[in-house]
């Protein structure tokens, strides 16, 4: 035995004489090695805006919606609680007491009309009871009229798109994409405290108002779902659907995608942003300065270089999750870039999969991103590596029109 396993075996032995049993087998487990769980346990950290450890209730709601959701939930379980406290306590009581030892004689009868009445309307008014507020609620859900902001969500296999289409910031828009880094998701960097429950750029909102937010999707259906803020709706292609908050105090708030929406729905988390008034004026000048700096000019000739160094951020952001910063992809899942001959070909070929994504793989749509976006991250992968495309540049406006056709 080592000297940390005999350690280990006194501390158990002399723990054992005392009543703390429990405190004893977890320093045994930890002097062993055993407790390595525990201590990977103890370790984790309540998520800001997210799950709590250990967290076994519903998460704080911050919303009317959400308070209601809460109620609900508790009234049902508590009439489930008393339904199974009659019942069977019912059943219990007449086993007792009409058991054959006790000496007593079976009935012996076909029906009764007075229970066949009592089990009839009991139920049903246990069935109004609980859908007269039941109903309240769902049409309190969806009425999403007189609305102070309206914000747009598109679902893109994986990340949000997100246009503010009326109220105080109209007219912004921007991608929102999972931020943990690849280092933490494959094991060789401690994990944050908001791993994989972060983005680039969250839903900023502000306090007190109400928000309605518009869900469709470009791909396959995903949903919008946030607990704290007692929503959750389905982004379905080709469809509009609504859902509406108003949060009660700042905060950020943290959700995920609630569909299966493909090999990476795990890695499509939401996180609103609840500002008050005075910082979400800010916030909304501050972004419209940033989108008016970022404005490209469709006018503008660019050179390859330019476009390549641009391309090199595009593809940063949105392609080296599936294809790897190298471009060799991942065998048998995401094809390489590096030499790929629909890389190497005509552009038309490569723009046309970026536009359009291809049906039965997991290469989704990009024509969410802007003409310059697509045209410099194409120039890029047709220049980077190894590859050195015979077609070497692709100006935005030829991307423009094909979107145009």
């Amino acid at each position: 035995m080592s000297a940390r396993e005999q350690e280990a075996s006194n501390v158990f032995g002399e723990d054992m004489k005392s009543e703390n049993l429990i405190r004893s087998f977890g320093r045994w487990l930890a002097l062993t090695g055993l407790g390595f769980y525990g201590t990977l346990a103890m370790a984790v950290n309540d998520m800001p805006g997210g799950p709590r450890v250990n967290q076994i209730n519903i998460t704080d709601p911050v919303t009317a919606i959400a308070r209601d959701q809460h109620w609900i939930h508790h009234f049902v379980m508590w009439i489930c609680v008393a339904i199974f406290i009659a019942v069977f306590g019912v059943m219990f009581y007449s086993v007792w007491k009409h058991r054959k030892s006790s000496g007593h004689k079976a009935a012996d009868f076909h029906e009764s009309t007075t229970v066949e009445i009592a089990w009839t309307i009991v139920p049903f008014l246990i069935v109004v009871g609980l859908a007269w507020p039941a109903t309240r609620m769902v049409v309190e859900q969806k009425d999403t009229s007189s609305a102070d902001l309206t914000v747009k969500a598109t679902g893109y296999q994986w990340k949000w798109g997100y246009d503010y289409l009326k109220g105080e910031g109209e007219g912004i828009g921007f991608l929102s994409t999972l931020s943990t880094t690849n280092d933490q998701i494959e094991g060789r960097a401690p994990k944050s405290d908001t791993y994989l429950m972060e983005v680039d750029n969250p839903l900023v909102v502000p306090v007190n108002k109400k928000v309605r937010v518009i869900t469709t999707a470009n791909d396959v259906i995903h949903a919008w779902y946030v607990p704290a803020l007692g929503v959750k709706q389905d982004a379905i292609p080709g469809f509009v659907r609504d859902l509406w908050f108003r949060a009660e105090k700042p905060g950020v708030y943290r959700g995920n995608c609630a569909e299966l929406c493909g090999k990476d729905h795990a890695f499509m988390p939401i996180v609103v942003d609840v500002k008050s008034d005075a910082d979400y004026k800010a916030w909304v000048d501050e972004k419209k300065k940033e989108m008016a700096a970022k404005a490209d000019d469709p006018n503008k000739e660019w050179t390859q270089a330019e476009l390549q160094e641009r391309g090199q951020k595009v593809y940063a952001s949105n392609c080296t999750a599936c294809h790897q910063a190298n471009g060799k992809g991942v065998a048998g899942t995401f094809p390489a870039l590096d030499g790929s001959k629909i890389v190497m070909g005509p552009v038309a070929g490569q723009l046309d999969i970026v536009l359009h994504g291809k049906p039965g793989t997991a290469m989704a749509s990009f024509k969410a991103l802007s003409d310059v976006e697509i045209a410099s991250v194409i120039t890029y992968t047709r220049h980077a590596w190894s590859n050195n495309a015979a077609e070497a540049l692709v100006q935005p406006k030829v991307v423009a029109q094909a979107k145009a056709k």
